[in-house]
């Protein structure tokens, strides 16, 4: 499988990446043979990058994949966690996790941007994992403006310097929003952003801010949420498709019924052209797509193989001149 580089760090990413959140049992529960097989079959597809977080089903997926990657040669894959929230017992223990994940809930996060709380973090990444190292470091989601502050003043320079001793390979930040992100590459020196949801082939916000951003200072972006909640993961898009987390309102649907008939006309999928459509973008370096079984990796890895007979640009100029699509 092809890879491309982050920024000049040496640290090469498969341009397909195993989105390990699913195998944290994200929305609904996935047993452990289950989780081990979907990472085998990435393996065997050529899939060479894997992205966590502790979020993750509170330290589920960190577990899983860290297990099922042990063992493998370890200069051939790259890992990828998260830091900002540290996992801690809860003081009062609810039934079931209350943030998507379908776990126990004797666990909680707490939000930590300081030094001392990314730093704990990766460490208890480590002994999640068992691995002796992580490629590629995340700050996750600040969304408020206090946390955004803090990481720019003290969670990413903390990365940074572990990056310069050699620890690990690779420092950012990952967000559903883009205007934080453009203020992380140009305030900070984070190597990579992780976009998620703003740039697809419904959405293409970005390219007013982290995108030209990236670009400019030769940073790097990782594309996640390209099928926007599912809405653009089939063909056939269905009246109660999700869009962003939420119900897709009609109008929603219809754009994305129409770029899937047009996909159809330039004889590919809808999904393979969402994939397709945020690796075409220049500062963009890989796609991380959620695989919770062996068939979808398989079917995830035919995307990235697909395409139309007379190349992509045929379908990209007609979905510019129809006002579907904003180009580069």
């Amino acid at each position: 499988m092809p890879t491309r580089e982050v920024r000049s760090t040496g640290v090469h990413l498969t341009t397909l990446g195993f989105g390990a959140a699913v195998i944290g049992n994200l929305f609904r529960a996935v047993d452990d043979d289950t989780a081990r097989a979907a990472v085998d079959a990435a393996w065997d597809a050529g899939i060479r990058y894997f992205d966590t977080a502790p979020h993750y089903g509170v330290g589920l997926s960190e577990r899983r994949l860290g297990e099922a990657l042990r063992g493998r040669p370890r200069d051939e894959f790259v890992i990828s966690s998260k830091v900002g929230r540290l996992l801690r017992p809860r003081q009062q223990p609810l039934e079931k996790d209350d943030d998507g994940f379908d776990v126990p809930g004797d666990v909680g996060r707490v939000r930590d941007y300081s030094r001392d709380g990314v730093l704990r973090s990766i460490e208890e990444t480590l002994q999640r994992t068992g691995l002796d190292r992580l490629d590629v470091v995340y700050v996750h989601d600040p969304d408020a403006p206090e946390e955004l502050d803090q990481v720019v003043a003290e969670g990413l320079p903390a990365l940074v310097e572990l990056r310069e001793q050699g620890v690990v390979g690779a420092v950012g930040a990952g967000m559903n929003y883009s205007a934080p992100l453009t203020r992380v590459l140009r305030e900070t020196d984070a190597d990579v952003v992780m976009l998620a949801g703003r740039y697809t082939l419904l959405e293409q916000g970005a390219l007013d801010d982290v995108l030209p951003a990236a670009l400019e200072l030769g940073r790097a972006v990782v594309a996640v949420g390209v099928f926007n909640s599912g809405l653009l993961a089939r063909q056939e898009v269905p009246d109660d498709a999700n869009w962003n987390y939420e119900q897709a309102p009609p109008h929603v649907l219809a754009r994305a019924r129409e770029l899937a008939a047009l996909c159809a006309e330039h004889g590919t999928t809808l999904p393979a052209a969402a994939v397709a459509f945020a690796l075409r973008h220049p500062a963009v370096v890989g796609v991380v797509l959620g695989m919770r079984t062996p068939q979808q990796v398989e079917r995830n890895a035919a995307l990235l193989a697909e395409e139309p007979a007379g190349g992509w640009q045929p379908l990209w100029d007609d979905l510019a001149d129809r006002g579907l699509v904003r180009t580069p």
